[in-house]
């Protein structure tokens, strides 16, 4: 895997550099920053970037605006534009200067990231296509569907048996799930897999600016319209349009985007005439639509439009036999990304992964794992390892017990075993059993049990083993 140069965090306010430098490096980014456009030159000058994010009103450049310093210095790379009080005009200005993307404050972190990645990609996709591409049903690391559940094997067999047609697909499921891997793996098996795959997160649209984003808009057709900019939906040609998110849409926009499905052309703004389009549309949402037609907030004929082919993708927690697989692939992955050599996951660790709720699904699962590998300092990952939120677990072993906010993993782990010892007698081998771990991996836990508590258990005690070491 190759290593991400880092981002370029160009605000003048210390306060804002810090939390957006703090979530881009809680999800795994390396961030560098400036305080103002001088600095940001001068780093510029020395350092490689993969993403410039500026604030909008960033000063110190000679009275020169930071985008545009560096489109001249170097036109390829991206540079977001972060704005506490944005407007239409300021907007199409940053986009016509070259910015990759517009953002308005506040915004949430997920929001954060997948901007960032949405502005890395293109790079990444060059880069692919300049060396010897891997075919499409080998995509890059990190970008893989894995699964031996049996439910979502039938949802990719119908996703490849309806993607050569040109239906619209709606994809549904929890935040974490991979709702936006199922859409790129129905684009890669479509007919025009090398056509545009176009995405857009609809919550991070302005709602001034969503319309022109996706249809277009022609010179002079608004105040700061300077020239005519083509949308979404003209740019993905024969290809796919990804509406993330589309139960954000305002609902105004709904009703336009329900004629363009109908009738297949668009309207630019300030156009004359429609433009007829080809792309297929694929929606994305991660709460569910009926509910949200029900209560009023998104379109019925809309829902009805887009609901040809509904695929709903299950939960981590519904996959369980998916998590040790998947825990398996993130760990390579980020060993890899890191030079680590971490060669296993603890089987207790393991026991815990699998009964966790995972409420934030596989991008949680990731996170853990990558956490996990940058804090483990053997080779193999242990329960205090995953810093896992206790009081959020919903442990379901055949040996049920009580977990009390402010147990840490390490005496959860302890806990679980003694009262498994308890349940079945002291008998060892049926522990072993009811806790998915071999019977080494238990003499060696009651062993530092032993060590820790100061006390000798006897191998041959069968009363009292559990109760009399955690009571000490």
């Amino acid at each position: 895997m190759t290593e991400l140069s880092p981002i370029l965090i160009v605000d003048d306010q210390p306060d804002n550099r810090k939390e957006l430098t703090q979530s881009l490096k809680g999800v795994g980014f390396p961030v560098e920053s400036a305080s103002n456009g001088l600095q940001a030159l001068d780093k510029f000058r020395t350092t490689t970037y993969s993403v410039v994010i500026t604030n909008e009103q960033t000063p110190g450049i000679e009275g020169k605006d930071v985008l545009v310093s560096l489109k001249k210095k170097s036109p390829q790379i991206p540079v977001i534009v972060i704005a506490a009080n944005g407007t239409v005009h300021n907007a199409v200005e940053a986009m016509h200067a070259g910015a990759s993307d517009y953002l308005l404050r506040p915004f949430s972190v997920e929001t954060l990231e997948k901007t960032v990645k949405k502005a890395i990609s293109p790079l990444n996709g060059n880069r692919q296509s300049r060396n010897n591409r891997k075919s499409l049903d080998d995509p890059p690391i990190g970008k893989k569907i894995i699964t031996h559940n049996r439910k979502f094997q039938d949802i990719l067999s119908r996703a490849r048996s309806v993607a050569p047609s040109t239906a619209t697909v709606l994809i549904q499921g929890e935040s974490g799930t991979g709702k936006e891997l199922l859409a790129a793996y129905v684009h890669h098996h479509s007919r025009n897999p090398r056509a545009p795959y176009v995405a857009v997160n609809c919550a991070a649209l302005p709602d001034t600016l969503a319309e022109s984003e996706l249809f277009g808009h022609e010179k002079g057709s608004f105040t700061g319209a300077i020239g005519r900019k083509i949308g979404k939906f003209e740019l993905a040609k024969k290809g796919t349009v990804v509406l993330d998110e589309i139960s954000e849409m305002p609902l105004p926009l709904q009703a336009k985007l329900l004629r363009v499905l109908q009738e297949k052309e668009i309207d630019r703004i300030g156009g004359t005439r429609p433009i007829p389009i080809d792309a297929r549309v694929i929606a994305i949402s991660n709460i569910d639509l009926k509910t949200a037609v029900t209560e009023g907030k998104f379109r019925q004929d809309l829902y009805y439009r887009i609901n040809v082919i509904p695929l709903t993708l299950p939960p981590l927690r519904e996959r369980k036999e998916d998590i040790a697989l998947l825990a398996g692939y993130f760990l390579k992955n980020y060993c890899l990304a890191n030079q680590k050599t971490i060669n296993d996951i603890d089987d207790i660790a393991m026991k815990m992964l699998t009964n966790y709720s995972w409420k934030g699904n596989i991008r949680e699962l990731e996170n853990t794992i990558e956490r996990a590998v940058l804090i483990s300092e053997g080779g193999i990952i242990l329960p205090e390892h995953l810093l896992l939120d206790i009081t959020e677990n919903e442990l379901e072993s055949e040996a049920s017990f009580s977990v009390n906010a402010g147990y840490t993993v390490r005496e959860m782990e302890k806990k679980l075993i003694f009262r498994t010892l308890e349940d079945v007698n002291d008998n060892r081998t049926h522990a072993a059993e009811l806790l998915g771990i071999s019977i080494r991996t238990l003499r060696n836990k009651l062993r530092e049990y032993r060590e820790e508590a100061g006390v000798l258990i006897e191998k041959s005690a069968v009363q009292g083993i559990g109760t009399n070491i955690a009571a000490k």
